[in-house]
C-alpha cells in the first residue's frame, strides 16, 4: 500500500480546508436558508406569486373553455 502523504513534515502545512473554513461555510449557509425561508422573505413572497399567478390562470381558462361552447 502507498504511504505517501500519510506523514507530513513539521512546519508544512497540509492542503485542503480546515475545521474553521468548514464552520464558516456552515453559517453561511445558514444565514442564506434564514434570510430566503423566513416568513414573508423572498422565496416565501415569489413561492405564492407563483401559485397565485398559476391558479389565476388556471381559471381564466377554464372560464374560457365554459365560454366557448
Amino acid at each position: 500500500m502507498f504511504k505517501r502523504n500519510i506523514i507530513s513534515k513539521p512546519g508544512e502545512k497540509k492542503a485542503g480546508q480546515s475545521t474553521v473554513e468548514y464552520i464558516i461555510l456552515v453559517a453561511a449557509i445558514l444565514a442564506a436558508l434564514i434570510v430566503f425561508l423566513k416568513p414573508g422573505g423572498i422565496f416565501q413572497t415569489r413561492f405564492n406569486n407563483a401559485i397565485v399567478t398559476g391558479a389565476n390562470d388556471m381559471v381564466g381558462m377554464a372560464n374560457r373553455l365554459s365560454t366557448s361552447r
